[in-house]
């Protein structure tokens, strides 16, 4: 059985690979929606079946795997910062702040759909104006779910997790493990 991860994320193909199975990356652009009065586990689970149907639309006898990953604080949703100024804005209100991490995977395979949420709490340490005009320089911030990467320059500034560092990153490697022990 074939395995395709229907991502563009490096991060997400990296982590894939820490299972030691092979794999192909072939993703479709899908335009990336939630609906913000409905759960937003559901909704997020909703984009990554979306993501996985894309690619499993012409893959019918692969495994495909889909992921989307959300940064939740106060009820608000923040994405990938759009410029400088939103990343700046995003990193001041996650400042001294915890936020969760919503990670939903999907799993399409001969039509079978099933998903699941892996949800992660953040605490930040309280950032000066000055830190974040440094780590928004080092362009890390520009591609990431709420303008920072907690594996790179941006996990000075993490005070506490508490849930999966995996997810935090993209993909909950141990949950996605077991299910995959499914299809084998």
């Amino acid at each position: 059985m074939e395995i395709l991860l229907a991502s563009k994320s490096p991060r997400r193909k990296e982590l894939l690979q820490l299972l030691q199975m092979d794999f192909k990356v072939v993703s479709k652009d899908v335009k990336e929606e939630l609906d913000l009065s409905n759960d937003l586990e559901e909704e997020i689970q909703k984009l990554a079946i979306k993501k996985a149907q894309a690619v499993a639309y012409e893959h019918s006898d692969c495994l495909v795997i889909g992921a989307d990953t959300i940064v939740v604080l106060n009820k608000q949703v923040l994405g990938k910062p759009k410029d400088e100024e939103e990343a700046f804005t995003m990193l001041k209100s996650l400042s001294g702040n915890t936020h969760e991490v919503l990670t939903a995977v999907a799993l399409i395979y001969k039509g079978k759909v099933e998903s699941f949420c892996s949800k992660t709490e953040v605490s930040f340490e309280s950032l000066s104006n000055q830190e974040i005009l440094d780590y928004i320089q080092s362009k890390e911030p520009m591609d990431k779910a709420g303008a920072y990467g907690i594996q790179g320059y941006g996990s000075k500034f993490i005070s506490r997790i508490r849930g999966d560092y995996y997810a935090v990153m993209g993909l909950p490697v141990s949950a996605l493990y077991q299910k995959l022990k499914q299809y084998r």
